[in-house]
Protein backbone atom coordinates (compact mmCIF):
# COMPACT_ATOMS: atom_id res chain seq x y z
CA UNK A 1 0.00 0.00 0.00
CA UNK A 2 1.52 3.43 -0.71
CA UNK A 3 2.32 6.19 1.53
CA UNK A 4 -0.62 8.87 -0.75
CA UNK A 5 -2.98 5.54 -0.30
CA UNK A 6 -2.83 5.13 3.35
CA UNK A 7 -2.70 8.96 3.97
CA UNK A 8 -5.86 8.60 2.23
CA UNK A 9 -7.52 5.84 4.53
CA UNK A 10 -6.43 7.92 7.45
CA UNK A 11 -8.06 10.62 6.54
CA UNK A 12 -11.28 8.83 5.38
CA UNK A 13 -11.25 7.10 8.55
CA UNK A 14 -10.93 10.50 10.34
CA UNK A 15 -14.02 11.86 8.46
CA UNK A 16 -16.10 9.35 8.92
CA UNK A 17 -15.73 9.52 12.81
CA UNK A 18 -16.35 12.87 12.37
CA UNK A 19 -19.52 12.45 11.25
CA UNK A 20 -20.47 9.02 12.62
CA UNK A 21 -21.02 10.38 16.13
CA UNK A 22 -24.27 11.85 16.57
CA UNK A 23 -25.81 10.90 20.35
CA UNK A 24 -22.33 9.21 21.33
CA UNK A 25 -19.94 10.44 24.03
CA UNK A 26 -17.31 10.95 21.48
CA UNK A 27 -19.77 13.63 19.78
CA UNK A 28 -20.34 15.73 23.14
CA UNK A 29 -16.54 15.72 23.44
CA UNK A 30 -16.05 17.20 19.78
CA UNK A 31 -18.55 19.72 20.19
CA UNK A 32 -17.37 20.81 23.56
CA UNK A 33 -13.67 20.40 22.37
CA UNK A 34 -15.00 22.69 18.86
CA UNK A 35 -16.53 25.37 20.21
CA UNK A 36 -14.04 26.22 23.48
CA UNK A 37 -11.51 26.30 20.19
CA UNK A 38 -13.71 28.57 18.67
CA UNK A 39 -14.12 30.73 22.13
CA UNK A 40 -10.34 31.13 22.23
CA UNK A 41 -9.89 31.87 18.66
CA UNK A 42 -12.44 34.55 18.57
CA UNK A 43 -11.01 36.23 21.81
CA UNK A 44 -7.43 36.67 20.13
CA UNK A 45 -9.20 38.21 17.39
CA UNK A 46 -11.24 40.57 19.12
CA UNK A 47 -8.07 41.40 21.55
CA UNK A 48 -5.91 42.54 19.04
CA UNK A 49 -8.70 44.34 16.85
CA UNK A 50 -9.31 46.26 20.22
CA UNK A 51 -6.11 47.31 20.79
CA UNK A 52 -4.93 47.98 16.90
CA UNK A 53 -8.14 50.26 17.26
CA UNK A 54 -7.27 51.93 20.83
CA UNK A 55 -3.60 52.49 19.51
CA UNK A 56 -4.91 54.19 15.89
CA UNK A 57 -7.59 56.29 17.56
CA UNK A 58 -5.24 57.34 20.59
CA UNK A 59 -2.47 57.79 17.72
CA UNK A 60 -4.67 59.82 15.41
CA UNK A 61 -6.09 62.56 18.11
CA UNK A 62 -2.32 63.53 19.16
CA UNK A 63 -1.38 63.70 15.28
CA UNK A 64 -4.56 65.76 14.82
CA UNK A 65 -2.95 68.27 16.61
CA UNK A 66 0.52 67.77 16.41
CA UNK A 67 1.16 66.23 13.19
CA UNK A 68 3.28 63.39 12.77
CA UNK A 69 6.88 65.72 12.53
CA UNK A 70 7.58 68.99 13.52
CA UNK A 71 10.05 71.25 12.39
CA UNK A 72 10.53 74.07 15.00
CA UNK A 73 13.66 75.78 16.40
CA UNK A 74 16.08 73.29 18.48
CA UNK A 75 14.75 73.57 22.17
CA UNK A 76 16.08 71.01 24.90
CA UNK A 77 12.36 70.36 26.32
CA UNK A 78 11.25 69.47 22.91
CA UNK A 79 9.09 70.45 20.45
CA UNK A 80 6.43 70.59 22.98
CA UNK A 81 7.50 73.55 24.28
CA UNK A 82 8.21 76.79 21.96
CA UNK A 83 4.82 78.11 22.78
CA UNK A 84 7.59 81.00 24.06
CA UNK A 85 10.13 80.05 20.93
CA UNK A 86 11.51 82.93 19.11
CA UNK A 87 10.47 83.05 15.72
CA UNK A 88 11.57 81.47 12.53
CA UNK A 89 11.66 82.90 8.68
CA UNK A 90 8.63 81.58 6.75
CA UNK A 91 10.87 79.58 3.84
CA UNK A 92 8.45 78.57 0.99
CA UNK A 93 11.31 76.95 -0.89
CA UNK A 94 11.89 75.01 2.07
CA UNK A 95 7.71 74.12 2.80
CA UNK A 96 7.88 73.03 -1.00
CA UNK A 97 10.51 70.47 -0.21
CA UNK A 98 8.53 69.54 2.93
CA UNK A 99 5.47 68.98 0.64
CA UNK A 100 6.88 66.91 -2.08
CA UNK A 101 8.79 64.36 0.72
CA UNK A 102 7.22 61.13 -0.34
CA UNK A 103 4.88 59.92 1.60
CA UNK A 104 3.88 63.50 3.46
CA UNK A 105 0.11 64.75 2.38
CA UNK A 106 0.21 68.35 3.91
CA UNK A 107 3.22 70.19 5.27
CA UNK A 108 1.82 73.87 6.56
CA UNK A 109 3.20 76.86 9.18
CA UNK A 110 1.62 77.26 12.03
CA UNK A 111 2.38 80.34 14.92
CA UNK A 112 1.80 79.33 18.64
CA UNK A 113 1.26 81.50 21.28
CA UNK A 114 0.05 80.97 25.12
CA UNK A 115 -3.36 83.25 25.74
CA UNK A 116 -5.95 83.89 28.56
CA UNK A 117 -9.34 83.16 27.32
CA UNK A 118 -11.79 85.58 29.88
CA UNK A 119 -15.56 85.17 28.79
CA UNK A 120 -18.64 85.61 31.64
CA UNK A 121 -15.87 86.36 34.18
CA UNK A 122 -14.03 82.76 33.83
CA UNK A 123 -10.65 82.43 32.80
CA UNK A 124 -8.98 79.51 30.98
CA UNK A 125 -5.03 79.58 29.76
CA UNK A 126 -4.32 77.55 26.67
CA UNK A 127 -1.73 77.46 23.83
CA UNK A 128 -3.58 79.50 20.80
CA UNK A 129 -2.49 77.87 17.38
CA UNK A 130 -2.67 79.88 14.84
CA UNK A 131 -2.84 78.03 11.41
CA UNK A 132 -3.95 78.93 7.39
CA UNK A 133 -6.92 78.52 5.68
CA UNK A 134 -5.91 74.93 4.46
CA UNK A 135 -5.45 73.55 7.87
CA UNK A 136 -7.42 71.00 8.89
CA UNK A 137 -7.69 68.00 11.48
CA UNK A 138 -6.87 64.40 10.64
CA UNK A 139 -9.57 61.92 11.08
CA UNK A 140 -9.16 61.68 15.08
CA UNK A 141 -11.11 64.88 15.63
CA UNK A 142 -14.58 65.48 16.23
CA UNK A 143 -15.23 69.25 14.93
CA UNK A 144 -19.04 71.47 15.18
CA UNK A 145 -20.07 74.82 13.48
CA UNK A 146 -17.88 76.45 10.95
CA UNK A 147 -14.47 76.88 10.14
CA UNK A 148 -12.59 79.69 10.07
CA UNK A 149 -13.79 83.04 8.01
CA UNK A 150 -10.36 83.68 6.40
CA UNK A 151 -12.12 86.56 3.97
CA UNK A 152 -10.78 89.75 6.47
CA UNK A 153 -8.26 91.39 4.50
CA UNK A 154 -6.22 91.85 7.95
CA UNK A 155 -6.81 88.96 9.91
CA UNK A 156 -9.82 86.35 10.98
CA UNK A 157 -11.75 87.36 13.71
CA UNK A 158 -12.97 84.06 14.55
CA UNK A 159 -11.21 81.08 16.60
CA UNK A 160 -11.94 77.18 17.60
CA UNK A 161 -11.86 76.37 20.66
CA UNK A 162 -12.45 72.82 22.26
CA UNK A 163 -15.23 71.45 23.74
CA UNK A 164 -13.88 71.23 27.12
CA UNK A 165 -12.81 74.89 27.23
CA UNK A 166 -16.27 76.14 25.82
CA UNK A 167 -17.67 74.30 28.67
CA UNK A 168 -15.71 75.75 31.49
CA UNK A 169 -16.30 79.07 30.03
CA UNK A 170 -20.16 78.20 29.38
CA UNK A 171 -19.72 79.56 25.95
CA UNK A 172 -20.69 78.36 22.22
CA UNK A 173 -20.81 78.94 18.90
CA UNK A 174 -21.28 82.38 18.01
CA UNK A 175 -20.36 83.84 21.08
CA UNK A 176 -17.73 86.30 21.58
CA UNK A 177 -14.93 86.17 24.29
CA UNK A 178 -12.17 87.92 25.14
CA UNK A 179 -8.22 86.49 24.08
CA UNK A 180 -5.56 88.56 27.17
CA UNK A 181 -1.67 87.38 25.51
CA UNK A 182 0.85 87.17 27.63
CA UNK A 183 3.70 90.11 27.30
CA UNK A 184 6.39 91.43 29.58
CA UNK A 185 5.54 94.82 28.68
CA UNK A 186 2.01 95.53 27.22
CA UNK A 187 -1.11 93.48 27.94
CA UNK A 188 -2.88 92.40 24.29
CA UNK A 189 -6.16 92.28 24.14
CA UNK A 190 -8.20 90.89 21.24
CA UNK A 191 -12.38 89.94 21.27
CA UNK A 192 -12.94 87.15 18.57
CA UNK A 193 -15.89 85.10 18.12
CA UNK A 194 -16.36 81.39 18.45
CA UNK A 195 -16.62 80.07 14.80
CA UNK A 196 -16.24 76.23 15.75
CA UNK A 197 -15.91 73.38 18.87
CA UNK A 198 -13.81 70.43 18.47
CA UNK A 199 -13.65 67.34 20.36
CA UNK A 200 -10.83 65.09 20.81
CA UNK A 201 -11.99 63.17 24.04
CA UNK A 202 -8.52 63.58 25.44
CA UNK A 203 -8.67 66.28 27.98
CA UNK A 204 -5.12 67.19 28.55
CA UNK A 205 -5.10 68.09 25.13
CA UNK A 206 -8.42 69.31 24.44
CA UNK A 207 -7.91 72.24 27.51
CA UNK A 208 -4.42 73.56 26.23
CA UNK A 209 -5.31 74.17 22.75
CA UNK A 210 -7.05 76.58 20.72
CA UNK A 211 -6.69 77.24 16.60
CA UNK A 212 -7.31 80.83 15.04
CA UNK A 213 -5.90 83.20 11.90
CA UNK A 214 -1.76 82.92 11.74
CA UNK A 215 -2.01 86.55 10.62
CA UNK A 216 -3.72 87.35 14.32
CA UNK A 217 -0.63 86.11 16.55
CA UNK A 218 1.78 87.71 14.09
CA UNK A 219 -0.05 90.77 14.57
CA UNK A 220 -0.49 90.72 18.09
CA UNK A 221 3.37 89.18 18.52
CA UNK A 222 4.55 92.61 16.09
CA UNK A 223 6.09 89.82 13.95
CA UNK A 224 5.88 90.30 10.08
CA UNK A 225 4.04 88.11 7.93
CA UNK A 226 7.29 85.74 7.38
CA UNK A 227 7.47 85.07 10.77
CA UNK A 228 6.04 81.99 12.08
CA UNK A 229 6.99 78.87 14.97
CA UNK A 230 7.65 76.05 12.90
CA UNK A 231 5.83 73.86 10.59
CA UNK A 232 3.77 70.98 11.05
CA UNK A 233 4.10 67.94 8.93
CA UNK A 234 1.13 65.24 7.92
CA UNK A 235 2.17 61.77 7.00
CA UNK A 236 -0.29 59.16 5.11
CA UNK A 237 1.63 56.75 7.25
CA UNK A 238 2.68 56.99 10.84
CA UNK A 239 5.01 54.54 11.02
CA UNK A 240 7.45 56.62 8.44
CA UNK A 241 7.34 59.13 10.98
CA UNK A 242 11.28 58.44 12.00
CA UNK A 243 12.65 58.31 8.58
CA UNK A 244 10.75 61.31 7.56
CA UNK A 245 12.39 63.45 10.50
CA UNK A 246 15.46 61.99 9.58
CA UNK A 247 15.35 63.18 6.14
CA UNK A 248 14.57 66.61 6.74
CA UNK A 249 16.88 67.01 10.26
CA UNK A 250 19.75 65.93 7.74
CA UNK A 251 19.00 66.98 4.17
CA UNK A 252 17.06 69.91 4.69
CA UNK A 253 17.04 72.17 7.08
CA UNK A 254 19.72 74.06 9.34
CA UNK A 255 20.38 75.42 12.99
CA UNK A 256 18.38 76.41 14.58
CA UNK A 257 15.50 74.32 13.17
CA UNK A 258 14.94 70.81 14.16
CA UNK A 259 12.82 68.05 13.25
CA UNK A 260 10.79 65.78 16.15
CA UNK A 261 7.90 63.51 15.90
CA UNK A 262 5.10 63.18 17.79
CA UNK A 263 6.54 60.08 19.39
CA UNK A 264 9.17 61.89 20.73
CA UNK A 265 6.97 64.68 22.17
CA UNK A 266 4.82 62.31 23.88
CA UNK A 267 6.88 59.44 24.75
CA UNK A 268 4.73 58.62 27.87
CA UNK A 269 1.80 58.43 26.26
CA UNK A 270 3.28 55.87 23.55
CA UNK A 271 5.15 54.47 26.29
CA UNK A 272 1.36 53.53 27.36
CA UNK A 273 0.47 52.14 24.15
CA UNK A 274 2.97 49.87 24.04
CA UNK A 275 1.76 48.68 27.02
CA UNK A 276 -1.04 47.64 26.16
CA UNK A 277 0.46 45.80 23.24
CA UNK A 278 2.26 43.55 25.49
CA UNK A 279 -0.84 42.62 27.69
CA UNK A 280 -2.36 41.41 24.22
CA UNK A 281 0.19 39.03 23.55
CA UNK A 282 0.17 37.99 26.92
CA UNK A 283 -3.33 37.15 26.52
CA UNK A 284 -3.22 35.97 23.51
CA UNK A 285 -0.25 33.22 24.84
CA UNK A 286 -2.82 32.22 27.68
CA UNK A 287 -5.62 31.52 25.49
CA UNK A 288 -3.27 29.46 22.98
CA UNK A 289 -2.62 27.58 25.65
CA UNK A 290 -5.58 26.89 26.85
CA UNK A 291 -6.91 25.94 23.07
CA UNK A 292 -4.29 23.20 23.17
CA UNK A 293 -4.82 21.60 26.60
CA UNK A 294 -8.28 21.64 25.51
CA UNK A 295 -7.51 20.01 22.70
CA UNK A 296 -4.88 17.76 23.97
CA UNK A 297 -7.57 16.48 26.75
CA UNK A 298 -10.28 16.18 23.92
CA UNK A 299 -7.77 14.16 21.77
CA UNK A 300 -7.09 12.01 24.76
CA UNK A 301 -10.49 11.20 25.78
CA UNK A 302 -11.71 10.03 22.10
CA UNK A 303 -8.67 8.24 21.82
CA UNK A 304 -9.27 6.06 25.01
CA UNK A 305 -13.20 5.99 23.86
CA UNK A 306 -12.51 4.66 20.81
CA UNK A 307 -9.81 1.82 22.04
CA UNK A 308 -11.44 -1.36 20.27
CA UNK A 309 -11.49 0.41 17.03
CA UNK A 310 -7.73 1.29 17.44
CA UNK A 311 -7.06 -2.41 18.46
CA UNK A 312 -9.27 -3.27 15.36
CA UNK A 313 -7.05 -1.70 13.06
CA UNK A 314 -3.88 -2.94 14.21
CA UNK A 315 -5.07 -6.67 14.00
CA UNK A 316 -5.74 -5.48 10.44
CA UNK A 317 -2.56 -4.16 10.38
CA UNK A 318 -2.34 -0.09 10.21
CA UNK A 319 0.80 0.70 11.53
CA UNK A 320 1.46 3.09 14.30
CA UNK A 321 2.06 6.11 12.32
CA UNK A 322 -1.43 5.58 9.93
CA UNK A 323 -2.98 5.16 12.93
CA UNK A 324 -1.59 8.09 15.10
CA UNK A 325 -2.79 10.29 11.47
CA UNK A 326 -6.12 9.46 11.76
CA UNK A 327 -6.14 11.39 15.31
CA UNK A 328 -4.33 13.83 13.99
CA UNK A 329 -6.58 14.63 11.29
CA UNK A 330 -9.79 14.36 13.93
CA UNK A 331 -7.13 17.19 15.88
CA UNK A 332 -7.00 19.30 12.76
CA UNK A 333 -10.67 19.24 11.50
CA UNK A 334 -11.62 19.96 15.04
CA UNK A 335 -9.10 23.10 15.24
CA UNK A 336 -10.46 24.08 12.13
CA UNK A 337 -13.89 23.91 12.63
CA UNK A 338 -13.07 25.88 15.66
CA UNK A 339 -11.26 28.05 13.79
CA UNK A 340 -13.79 28.89 11.49
CA UNK A 341 -16.33 29.45 14.02
CA UNK A 342 -14.01 31.56 16.10
CA UNK A 343 -13.37 33.71 13.22
CA UNK A 344 -17.15 34.75 12.22
CA UNK A 345 -17.89 34.92 15.56
CA UNK A 346 -15.04 37.55 16.36
CA UNK A 347 -16.14 39.22 12.83
CA UNK A 348 -19.47 39.80 13.74
CA UNK A 349 -18.69 40.92 17.28
CA UNK A 350 -16.14 43.71 15.88
CA UNK A 351 -18.62 44.71 13.06
CA UNK A 352 -21.18 45.09 15.90
CA UNK A 353 -19.56 47.39 17.86
CA UNK A 354 -18.02 49.33 15.17
CA UNK A 355 -21.76 50.00 13.38
CA UNK A 356 -23.36 50.26 17.27
CA UNK A 357 -20.51 50.70 19.77
CA UNK A 358 -22.69 48.50 22.31
CA UNK A 359 -19.62 48.43 24.55
CA UNK A 360 -18.70 52.39 26.35
CA UNK A 361 -16.13 53.39 28.09
CA UNK A 362 -15.24 56.25 30.42
CA UNK A 363 -14.09 58.91 28.29
CA UNK A 364 -12.07 61.05 30.97
CA UNK A 365 -9.49 57.74 31.29
CA UNK A 366 -9.72 55.96 27.64
CA UNK A 367 -10.40 59.44 25.73
CA UNK A 368 -13.22 57.32 23.86
CA UNK A 369 -16.28 57.04 24.72
CA UNK A 370 -16.88 53.30 23.39
CA UNK A 371 -14.12 50.67 22.42
CA UNK A 372 -12.59 51.14 19.63
CA UNK A 373 -12.07 48.24 17.13
CA UNK A 374 -10.18 47.57 14.02
CA UNK A 375 -9.74 44.58 12.14
CA UNK A 376 -6.33 43.67 10.41
CA UNK A 377 -6.70 40.76 8.06
CA UNK A 378 -3.10 39.60 8.46
CA UNK A 379 -3.62 39.33 12.40
CA UNK A 380 -6.45 37.11 11.45
CA UNK A 381 -4.54 34.82 9.31
CA UNK A 382 -1.82 34.33 11.56
CA UNK A 383 -3.92 34.03 14.59
CA UNK A 384 -5.55 30.87 12.43
CA UNK A 385 -2.70 29.48 10.66
CA UNK A 386 0.07 29.85 14.23
CA UNK A 387 -3.37 28.30 16.54
CA UNK A 388 -3.81 25.16 13.77
CA UNK A 389 -0.24 24.54 13.95
CA UNK A 390 0.22 24.37 16.98
CA UNK A 391 -2.56 22.74 18.12
CA UNK A 392 -1.47 20.01 15.84
CA UNK A 393 1.92 19.58 17.11
CA UNK A 394 0.78 19.51 20.34
CA UNK A 395 -1.27 16.29 19.73
CA UNK A 396 1.51 14.01 18.83
CA UNK A 397 2.29 13.66 22.64
CA UNK A 398 -1.76 12.03 23.42
CA UNK A 399 -1.34 9.82 20.07
CA UNK A 400 1.15 8.24 22.39
CA UNK A 401 -1.39 6.50 23.76
CA UNK A 402 -1.99 4.41 20.76
CA UNK A 403 1.25 2.32 21.24
CA UNK A 404 -0.28 0.98 24.58
CA UNK A 405 -3.57 0.05 23.31
CA UNK A 406 -3.55 -4.45 23.04
CA UNK A 407 -5.72 -5.61 20.27
CA UNK A 408 -5.87 -8.74 22.12
CA UNK A 409 -7.16 -7.00 24.98
CA UNK A 410 -9.67 -4.92 23.74
CA UNK A 411 -11.02 -7.01 21.39
CA UNK A 412 -11.59 -9.92 23.92
CA UNK A 413 -15.40 -9.44 24.52
CA UNK A 414 -16.16 -8.02 21.17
Amino acid sequence: MSLFTTMKLSLFIARRYMTRQKGAFSSFIIRLSVGATALSVAVMIVTLAIVTGFRHAVSEKLFSFKGHVQVVPYNEMGASSVAFARPVAYDHHLLTELRHIPGVISASPYTLSPVVVQAKGQLEGLNLKGVEADYHFLNGITTYGNPIDYSDAQYAKDVILSRTTADKLDVNIGDTIQLNFIDQRTPRIRRVRIAGLYHSGMEDMDKLYGLCDMRLLQRVNNWGQDSITGYQVDLANPAMADSVAAHIHYELIEPPLAAYTTVETYPFIFEWLQLQGTNSVILIIIMTIVAVINLSAALLILIIDRAVMIGLLKALGLSFSRTRAIFLYIAALIGGMGILLGNVLALLLCWLQQHYGFVKLPESSYYMKQVPVQIVWWHIVLIDVLTLTVCVLCMWLPTLYIRRVQPARVLQFK
